[in-house]
């Protein structure tokens, strides 16, 4: 129950839902404090890394902030090509423009990470739901773990490059 209320405590917090001086004396006690996740930080955590989704993945290369991805939603495959960016106030954006069979765009991508203590939160921003994005005892099931030094998106981004531009 204590952990389901520091969880309950923190989710609060990082929504703005409530203040910390709104927070019970025990738990300012544990002196959970919320900081965003640095732009150090975020290149360490994201630079030269892949990031495997369930529909693709995206790399995000350390050398001039390149990002390059593929994924094939809804049976759909498209690539999309553009950088990275980071801040102090932890946000990671990716810009990118994407192309598929039926044309291509620019989408910009944004994602807020906060901390308390040793556990990252993350969320789609600006809108998203926070959750644990690493525990500060790692786990299997965070999705820090879905982000991996090998490069599993280049070689399928440009073959699927090399197909969607020469059918047009």
């Amino acid at each position: 129950m204590k952990g389901l209320i520091k969880t309950a405590t923190v989710t609060c917090l990082l929504l703005g839902l409530v203040s910390p001086s709104a927070v019970s004396a025990g738990e300012r006690a544990s002196k959970m404090k919320v900081e965003p996740v640095t732009a150090r930080e975020l290149t360490q955590i994201y630079g030269d890394k892949t990031w495997i989704w369930n529909t693709g993945g995206g790399r995000f290369n350390g050398r001039q902030n390149g990002f390059v991805a593929w994924t094939n939603e809804k049976n759909k495959p498209s690539f999309g090509e553009g950088r990275w960016a980071v801040d102090n106030n932890g946000k990671l954006c990716i810009f990118a423009k994407w192309t598929a069979a039926d044309g291509a765009g620019r989408a910009a991508t944004c994602f807020g990470h906060a901390k308390v203590g040793d556990t990252v939160y993350q969320r789609r921003h600006p809108f998203g739901h926070w959750y644990v994005f690493r525990h500060a005892k790692p786990r299997a099931s965070d999705e820090f773990r879905k982000l991996v030094d090998a490069d599993t998106v280049g070689p399928r981004a440009a073959r699927l490059k090399k197909t969607l531009v020469a059918t047009k």
